[in-house]
């Protein structure tokens, strides 16, 4: 696992996990009373512009490079645990990212290429992430650390300014390396940076969970055909009850029905642990398990969000996203 089940997200997997807020407000408080300014950070956050900030970080980081020599560069590739190659055979990883993309193109999933970069507050602005487990750049910007998000705010931008004809719902598919800032010590299998196949699907809501029955099936068969294909494997999926539906029991019932009734080859239904407290999924959460030569893997999941409500202004908005995690497939 990376941080949550694949490596998908941030939420549930904690294990390991060392809590950085009490060092960082240690140290911020360290370095503000070192330079003399206890309100710098408001100042800087309240009394000038984004655009003026990042003239200023720019200047700062321009001259800390000028004072920098070429050994100060090796010594900080070495000890930047962000910045190595990963352990994967890339011919594997590439090939793997290929064959994944043409299953899902072929289940009408839209396969699209995403900037390694999104807007400051991707993940944190309507999601429930920290800004602390991404790292946050310059030019109001942030290294991708979940691709869904970004995806979301693609569809988004196309409902909202009329970009395409809206008669059916919208699918995308990516395969993207994301980089996460949380820190694991030494926890087996926790990486700094990893692969991930991510699926978005969008629509509005029709009455009867019709959306969230459709577009959750929809994944699990591509998610079937991938394991069946590619690695000869059977999934089962669990789905468990989330908050943020009137019904969210109802939810997983009509879902776990429903998918009975498609009597899928190879796919395993079983209902999971209910956790309402848990605010990143609305209404459902489904985890994806395999079996590959022996090994049991908890290697995706899924769920409803809310972002593109949040984005558009409108709870008619639907949106499901899913991920499952390629690194420890090959490794």
């Amino acid at each position: 696992m990376e941080s949550r089940m694949g490596g998908f997200g941030f939420k549930i997997y904690k294990k390991g996990v060392i809590n950085l807020r009490p060092l960082l407000s240690a140290n911020l408080e360290r370095i503000l009373k070192r330079l003399g300014n206890s309100d710098l950070i408001s100042l800087l956050t309240k009394q000038i512009s984004s655009s003026d900030l990042n003239t200023l970080l720019l200047k700062v980081f321009n001259e800390k490079v000028k004072m920098s020599s070429p050994s100060d560069l090796l010594k900080r590739y070495t000890e930047n645990r962000f910045v190595h190659p990963a352990k994967v055979d890339a011919l594997q990883l590439k090939q793997l990212e290929l064959e994944i993309l043409k299953i899902a193109m072929n289940h009408g999933v839209s396969p699209i290429q995403l900037s390694p970069v999104a807007p400051l507050g991707c993940t944190s602005v309507v999601g429930t992430v920290d800004q602390n487990k991404v790292i946050s750049a310059l030019r109001g910007t942030e290294v991708v650390s979940d691709a869904t998000n970004l995806i979301s705010l693609h569809i988004a931008d196309l409902i909202k300014y009329n970009k395409y004809s809206r008669k059916d719902y919208l699918r995308f598919s990516t395969t993207h390396r994301h980089v996460r800032a949380q820190y694991f010590g030494d926890t087996p299998g926790m990486l700094a940076h990893f692969h991930l196949f991510c699926m978005v699907t969008s629509g509005v809501d029709q009455g009867s969970y019709e959306f969230e029955i459709k577009s959750l099936w929809e994944h699990i068969k591509v998610y079937q055909e991938i394991f069946k294909s590619l690695f000869n494997s059977k999934i089962e999926v669990i789905l468990s009850e989330r908050g943020g539906y009137k019904d969210s029991a109802g939810l997983v019932s009509r879902i776990t029905e429903y998918g009975y009734g498609l009597e899928l080859d190879d796919v395993i239904i079983s209902t999971g642990a209910a956790q309402k407290e848990n605010q990143y999924y609305k209404g459902l959460q489904f985890t994806i398990k395999t079996v590959i030569e022996g090994r049991e893997y908890y290697i995706g999941d899924g769920g409803y969000v809310d972002w593109t409500q949040k984005l558009l202004g409108t709870k008619k908005e639907r949106l499901l996203i899913s991920a499952t995690g390629l690194d420890r497939l090959l490794l």
